[in-house]
């Protein structure tokens, strides 16, 4: 029988991340940006597994016994792979516009980059991996992010009120399509500097001198430009779901979705990938020609996901992903969790207090900001204390 064990997970310090937020639930300081922490066995950056003196990379750790650590169906399913990468996302600025592929144009993505001999390295690189990447984001603080396009009445009520010409003039013609959105967003990537500049310049303008009914979305657009003036990604809130996520609440993003996390610290769960295609608001590589050739142009309205109360002690935020099944366990001295047969790995982490996680004989003391690694071979666990923690696991089949 397997055995529960602490993972030491590793931080990404992009320029866009908190210099408190993940420093905080570590219990330390920081001096420098930390974006986001990993939990999974993505082979570019894995978490290591802490046994017997020993840190071994968690990938490393699955091929030594595939099974035992996933569960015979999970190796069936995805091929002996940890499916799913959790992580604890911490937004300071707003990250790029980008969207990421479905399986059928990451596979294609991918091989055409290996045959071009482009590194997986290298900034340049669209496709680091063969996977798609849906992903489905919790809030831990209070969470803004940019999702999925508008639909055209809400585009136009917006340039309505609004009443910049320049503006107008580009909406107005686009009003009977059902897509304004997608094609305005790639007249907007494909304008000169000049006239993307006096466009920004317009609409900024205005802001000052109106009041509508979306004043979030035109208070995002001046922030945005004051950190991008020249990018044409700064009139994204205008044709794209700005999105308000309470703490608990969440969102999922289906792959193929144009979108950009603004601000706010969250649980990240996804599809085990790094696959990214950017359109704007970055000084990394944009591919507009394969950001398009991705997307979904369709209109996506948003709406905050609440979790399904499953017990006392658990909620379940529930997608159509196959890969990822995001469980929160709330527990206090009245409450204990206990679950029942695992039947895949799991990854829990604490974000808040303390706990013990019990199987059999093993005891596990776990604090604020650390995480452990459940193999499919433990049948079960306990876990009692005063503590918040997010479990990610691999979902039952669905027939």
């Amino acid at each position: 029988m397997g055995r529960i064990h602490l993972l030491e997970n590793p931080i990404m310090p992009y320029a866009w991340g908190s210099h408190t937020a993940i420093a905080e639930l570590l219990g330390r300081a920081s001096a420098s940006p930390e974006a986001e922490m990993w939990m999974g066995a993505h082979p570019s950056s894995p978490s290591l597994v802490i046994a017997d003196g020993q840190k071994v990379p968690l990938d490393e750790w699955i091929r030594r016994d595939p099974e035992g650590v996933l569960g015979a169906s999970t190796v069936a399913r995805f091929g002996g792979q940890l499916p799913f990468l959790m992580k604890v996302l911490a937004a300071r600025v707003p990250l790029s516009i980008q969207a990421h592929p479905d399986a059928a144009r990451a596979r294609v993505g991918f091989q055409r980059e290996e045959r071009l001999g482009i590194p997986r390295g290298d900034p340049r690189r669209n496709y680091r991996d063969l996977g798609h990447k849906p992903e489905l984001i919790c809030a831990l603080t209070p969470f803004q992010a940019l999702c999925g396009f508008r639909p055209a009445s809400s585009v136009l009520d917006l340039a309505g009120s609004l009443g910049v010409d320049s503006w107008t003039r580009r909406v107005a013609p686009l009003a009977g399509e059902e897509c304004l959105s997608s094609l305005l967003f790639r007249q907007l990537l494909g304008a000169g500097p000049k006239e993307r500049t006096a466009l920004v310049d317009d609409v900024r303008r205005a802001i000052g001198e109106r009041r509508t009914a979306d004043q979030e979305a035109l208070s995002w657009v001046s922030r945005l430009a004051d950190l991008h003036p020249l990018d044409a990604g700064v009139l994204a809130p205008l044709i794209l779901n700005v999105v308000a996520l309470r703490p608990g609440q969440a969102m999922f993003l289906p792959a193929r979705t144009l979108h950009a996390y603004l601000e706010g610290t969250g649980i990240e769960i996804m599809a085990s990938s790094d696959n990214v295609l950017r359109g704007g608001l970055t000084t990394k590589h944009v591919d507009t020609l394969e950001l398009f050739a991705v997307l979904d142009p369709l209109p996506s309205p948003q709406r905050p996901l609440d979790g399904l109360r499953r017990s006392d002690t658990e909620i379940v935020y529930e997608c159509p992903a196959t890969e990822f099944e995001l469980k929160v366990l709330t527990i206090d001295r009245k409450r204990a969790h206990r679950s029942g047969s695992t039947g895949s790995a799991q990854i829990l982490f604490c974000a808040r207090g303390a706990a013990l996680v019990r199987a059999f004989e093993q005891v596990i003391h776990l604090d604020r900001g650390q995480c452990v690694l459940v193999p499919a071979s433990i049948p079960g666990y306990g876990i009692e204390g005063d503590a918040t923690l997010f479990v990610a696991a691999v979902p039952a089949q669905r027939s």
